[in-house]
């Protein structure tokens, strides 16, 4: 998993609430359980004007016009900006998937759905909640944005805005570890365990 310390973006305004995780990624994309090659499919139905696949070559499909992906100011945003409950909906986690192999590395909303939310820390996002007024100001807002995650906030020109998050969940992804990673660092002490295991059980 990414470092995560400090990113500096403009974001990507996506302006609804209620975003469900089939919007994020639609279920004919979930046969795969990697976690890459999500991001060409990311907000499929909202993103082109035909209906996606597994397997179509996303580079010949018509784009829609009108959404704010399709935006050339947008496509090197690592921020993502929406409404209220973000990532309602079912608990798939190729949601997550989809939006972090797109580029992005910050979700800033007023809410987002509890699972969706948690997902997110394990799969290297930083979900940001903010107040609805604090939203309104970076929708109106068009310059960089700078997320620091170690003094937890988000400053844009000479204002900053503090956001919380758990102890844990901060020390993780500054550090890049994921559920492999943390146990990784105990890899000593489960070979240490195997060994005297299987001597004291070797018929197992």
């Amino acid at each position: 998993m990414k470092k995560f310390s400090i990113l500096k973006s403009i974001a990507t305004p996506l302006d609804r609430a209620n975003i469900d995780t089939d919007a994020i990624i639609p279920k004919q994309f979930l046969k795969s359980i990697k976690r890459s090659g999500f991001g060409p499919n990311l907000f499929d139905s909202w993103r082109y004007l035909d209906h996606g696949e597994v397997g179509m070559d996303n580079s010949r499909r018509p784009l829609n016009p009108n959404f704010v992906l399709n935006n050339p100011n947008y496509s090197k945003s690592m921020i993502l900006l929406a409404r209220d409950n973000f990532g309602c909906g079912s608990s798939r986690e190729h949601a997550p998937w989809a939006l972090e192999d797109y580029g992005f590395r910050v979700i800033i909303a007023p809410s987002f759905a509890d699972i969706f939310y948690n997902n997110c820390f394990k799969n290297g996002l930083l979900p940001i909640t903010l107040n609805s007024n604090i939203v309104d100001i970076l929708f109106q807002y068009q310059g960089e944005i700078e997320i620091n995650l170690e003094k937890q906030s988000v400053k844009i020109e000479n204002k900053s805005y503090h956001f919380d998050v758990d102890p844990e969940r901060k020390r993780r992804l500054i550090n890049g570890l994921d559920d492999i990673d943390l146990t990784l660092q105990y890899e000593d002490q489960i070979r240490s365990f195997e060994v005297q295991h299987l001597n004291k059980y070797p018929w197992l």
